[in-house]
């Protein structure tokens, strides 16, 4: 009974010690350097914040994002190939890549592929 009251001290010490370091370490200073420079979208973050923007950028990150879980969705399809009914796998397969080339028919069709515009 002493020794879980004693580790439950210990364990409280050394949260309270790391809760205290991370408020300590982590005080920012309000001229940062970071602050004062642009966002990665271009945006100043001392002005206004409901100036238009490029939609070019917004539609790179959302096919980047389209793209990354596409090729996560992909990679464990790869690696059970081997352990699946060739049938059941092809049909999934086959399946989500449809979904995939459908998006990618609508993107192109709605022209939001075309970056000079």
């Amino acid at each position: 009974m002493i020794l879980i009251i004693f580790l439950s001290f210990i364990i409280l010490i050394i949260s309270n010690i790391m809760m205290f370091l991370s408020i300590i370490l982590s005080k920012k200073s309000f001229m940062d350097r970071e602050k004062c420079s642009p966002f990665e979208c271009g945006f100043d973050p001392k002005s206004s914040a409901r100036i238009p923007f490029s939609l070019h950028f917004f539609l790179i990150t959302v096919i980047f994002l389209i793209f990354d879980v596409e090729i996560a969705l992909i990679f464990p399809m790869i690696t059970s190939f081997k352990m699946t009914n060739f049938f059941i796998w092809s049909k999934t397969s086959f399946f989500f890549m449809m979904i995939l080339l459908i998006g990618l028919y609508h993107e192109w069709n709605q022209n939001m592929l075309n970056w000079t515009n």
